[in-house]
């Protein structure tokens, strides 16, 4: 007997019987198992060792080992055995391989020094330890440490996959990118556009060395910046891609053609020692052997099943030696055939009974297989519980099972009786999370249901159970209880349904609550039965009334706005009214253009001023107020007349500015004053064409002369409002006949995101242009037209000096 195995008596209960069968079984198909992976072993290393070496395939090692062995004499496996032993690999024996060759083999010489090559010597020395890798892991920590330190000097991490049955890839070894990565990216879906699995199913390498575009062409595995260049190579097994391994470099460098033949080289090595790691969804020797049934084919069965709405699943019967069964293969299952692990379908095929519900055995259901498959009867249980202990919780379940014979197999199908409890729970969780409960009412009887959420909504103590319908009314606040006894009347009157929304007065305050009801009548039309919802929709009331009281206050803000700018705007033309046509000043042609923001519904604080002064000379003027609205004119008001006033007294220009300044400074500790401004002024004397000039802060004039254009050199002074004591300059200029000089705001030039320099550039070319186009007489209106889409106000002044006659 064997040691491991519990003895089993002839007063052993059936179930034992049947559980101690499947152990022993199991047992039997682990050490038949240990003995294949061994041979396997052995033989994959004994090729891997012949391809480091000698630089073939894996096909081409394992032809060369029968080869020798059948010359020789020898089994295949004592001469993977000799090949091994020159390797340096076979002593000491793992104990968890077959023995070694007897003494009597011929002894082989050690193995030699590596070649001169480097590619070479790292591929033998990979080779070599490639024999003693077990895990995926090894073989990756094998090939990031041999490649690393010379051959791929910024090689950061290595990762291997296998492919599932169902398309996906599974991670079997990394090595450098670390547990983290690792495990987000253990599984992959069969995604489109992964360059692993396109390797993998293509059988070619795939090569990432662009970063940004192989990221828009490709799903790319672990951080986009921290490996920009990418290797992924399929690995043979059979003549076949098995598994694909990727080589991930930390530098952007990409792999010139040495690299690659020496990473296909050390791919192809991997591809013996990657058969023996673990692959998902093994299949257990023997399966194949054990009999698939009668005559009637799974693939028919199958066909016949996925046509089924319910659940049903074909079982062959598993029998021992002597021809009892010891255990039940599930071979087909319909699409609704659900478990109590949550299994479902095809998910089920391949299964067997009692090592995937070993509580069955014993069972009256268990007997009732045998009697069904015996007897050709079917087989009809009564409802039974069945309970299965998943992930430490004990899951219960109730079913009513039917068996009927199929030539030597049977159909099983099931009725699970614990939906209605399942259903419930999601009825609770439903009413809980919607914050919703139902209720019913007889008026017949007088009674009435509530579900536990009515009572949560109302606050009200489930012992004192629920408020008649009629009497809905008296919890109500006094305002609301008209609507909502009106409501209950139709209700109980002649029927029909309701919609109200009310308030009740609960221990939590004041609830809105919405009632959603109809009555049910009878043949003469009387209501017996009143069910309905009730839903506290508090929340939701207290974020309309928020939303109406925020549109009521952006319709009264709306409305001061408007009321702002229509005052602003007729303040403005009133102080600034702009002429149709060009003036006749001092003997110059004056083209005036004003032109409002095109955003905004504030106006703006851009003006100008040009009037004759006492002394037949004239004064031009072009400023700009910081800011919008009523403070923006008002301040442009202040700074207009100001300036004319003691411009008329014949005060200099350099301390006009400076009283202005002072003027802005002084008001600045009114809560409407503590503006700044820009401005360019100047006075024109006809009699000799001077024009003598000041600026605060504004940009400068532009004069165009014949065929050129510039822009003349500033004076000192910087804008009003800004410091005490600023200090202001003056120049001047000789205006010739035939010259323009346009004074302007900066809206006739800035543009969002753009250097100053730019726009000024632009502002000259633009107004050479027209002049030489003959288009000068209308220069500033033509200047603020081609500026469709300013966000600022746009004023200009052009002074045209007439031609002499």
């Amino acid at each position: 007997m064997d040691g491991d195995a519990a003895p089993v008596g002839e007063g052993t209960a059936p179930e034992v019987l049947a559980l101690a069968r499947t152990v022993a079984r199991l047992r039997s198909e682990i050490v038949d198992l240990k003995g294949v992976l061994a041979t396997a072993v052995v033989v994959e290393r004994a090729e891997g060792v012949l391809m480091g070496r000698l630089g073939i395939s894996a096909e081409a090692a394992h032809e060369r080992l029968v080869e020798h062995a059948a010359r020789r004499g020898r089994t295949v496996l004592e001469e993977c055995w000799i090949t091994l032993g020159r390797a340096g690999a076979a002593s000491p024996p793992d104990t968890s391989l077959p023995d070694p060759p007897p003494p009597a083999a011929p002894s082989v010489p050690t193995r030699g020094t590596p070649g001169p090559a480097a590619a070479a010597t790292v591929l033998a020395r990979l080779a070599e330890g490639l024999v003693g890798a077990r895990t995926g892991d090894e073989v990756a920590e094998l090939l990031r440490g041999e490649l690393a330190p010379a051959e791929v000097p910024d090689l950061d991490g290595v990762m291997i996959y296998v492919a599932t049955p169902g398309g996906a890839l599974e991670l079997v070894g990394h090595a450098g990118v670390g547990d983290v990565v690792a495990g987000q990216w253990r599984h992959v879906p069969p995604l489109g556009g992964l360059a692993a699995l396109q390797a993998l199913t293509g059988g070619e390498p795939v090569w990432l060395e662009d970063p940004v575009r192989d990221a828009r062409r490709h799903t790319l595995i672990g951080p986009p910046d921290r490996w920009p260049a990418r290797a992924w190579l399929p690995v043979s097994r059979d003549g076949a891609p098995g598994a694909v391994i990727g080589f991930l470099r930390s530098g952007p460098e990409p792999f010139d053609p040495p690299t690659r033949d020496l990473l296909r080289r050390a791919a192809r090595l991997c591809g013996g020692p990657l058969r023996t790691v673990e692959r998902p969804g093994p299949t257990r020797p023997g399966d194949a052997a054990e009999p698939r049934g009668g005559p009637v084919g799974t693939a028919a069965v199958q066909r016949v099943l996925d046509a089924l709405a319910g659940p049903a699943v074909l079982l062959t019967p598993l029998r021992g030696a002597a021809g009892e069964v010891e255990d039940y293969r599930i071979d087909a299952a319909a699409p609704d055939s659900v478990d109590v692990a949550g299994r479902r379908g095809r998910d089920l095929v391949g299964l067997r009974v009692l090592e995937t519900y070993p509580t069955v055995a014993g069972t009256a259901v268990w007997e009732g297989y045998l009697d069904a498959l015996t007897t050709g009867r079917p087989y009809e249980g009564e409802p039974f519980t069945y309970e299965e202990v998943l992930a430490g919780v004990p899951k219960r379940s109730v079913y009513s099972v039917r068996a009927t014979a199929l030539g030597e197999r049977l159909v099983v199908s099931w009725l699970r009786h614990d939906g209605d409890e399942r259903e419930v729970r999601r009825l609770a969780d439903m009413q809980r999370l919607g914050n919703l409960g139902w209720a019913g009412w007889n008026p017949v009887t007088r009674t009435a249901v509530w579900s536990d959420q009515v009572y949560a909504i109302f606050g009200r103590d489930p012992a004192l159970g629920p408020v008649r319908l009629e009497d809905l009314p008296g919890h109500l606040p006094t305002a609301d209880r008209p609507a909502v006894a009106a409501a209950v009347a139709r209700l109980l009157g002649r029927g029909g349904s309701v919609d109200e929304v009310f308030r009740i007065n609960t221990p939590r305050g004041v609830r809105h609550v919405r009632m959603v009801a109809e009555a049910q009548t009878d043949a003469d039309g009387r209501p017996v039965e009143v069910h309905g919802l009730l839903q506290d929709v508090t929340a939701r009331q207290d974020a309309e009334r928020a939303l109406l009281e925020s549109e009521r206050d952006v319709l009264v803000q709306r409305g001061r706005f408007e009321a702002e700018r229509t005052l602003a705007a007729r303040l403005q033309n009133t102080l600034l009214p702009i002429p149709e046509q060009s003036l006749e000043l001092a003997g110059l042609c004056v083209d005036v253009a004003y032109v409002p923001a095109d955003s905004g519904i504030n106006v703006g604080g851009d003006w100008y001023s040009a009037i004759e002064l006492p002394d037949r000379s004239a004064l031009f003027v072009v400023g700009d107020v910081a800011g919008h609205g009523l403070p923006a004119v008002g301040t442009m008001a202040q700074l207009r007349f100001t300036a004319k006033g003691m411009a008329v007294t014949g005060s200099a220009l350099p301390e006009v500015l400076a009283r202005l300044n002072r003027l802005l400074l002084h008001t600045a500790a009114d809560p409407a004053g503590g503006a700044t401004a820009t401005m360019v002024m100047g006075r024109y004397r006809p009699s000799d064409g001077r024009l003598t000039w000041v600026r605060a802060g504004h940009l400068p004039p532009l004069l165009i002369r014949g065929d050129g254009a510039r822009f003349l050199p500033q004076p000192k002074g910087v804008l009003l409002g800004a410091a005490f004591g600023a200090e202001y300059g003056q120049s001047v200029t000789d205006l010739l006949p035939g010259d323009h000089l346009l004074l302007y705001t900066d809206g006739l030039v800035e543009e969002p995101g753009e250097d100053i320099r730019t726009g000024l550039a632009r502002l000259a070319d633009t107004a050479l242009r027209l002049v030489r186009e003959g288009r000068g007489e209308t220069l500033a209106r033509t200047l603020a037209a081609l500026r469709p889409r300013h966000r600022d106000d746009i004023c200009v002044l052009d002074l045209h000096v007439p031609d002499a006659l």
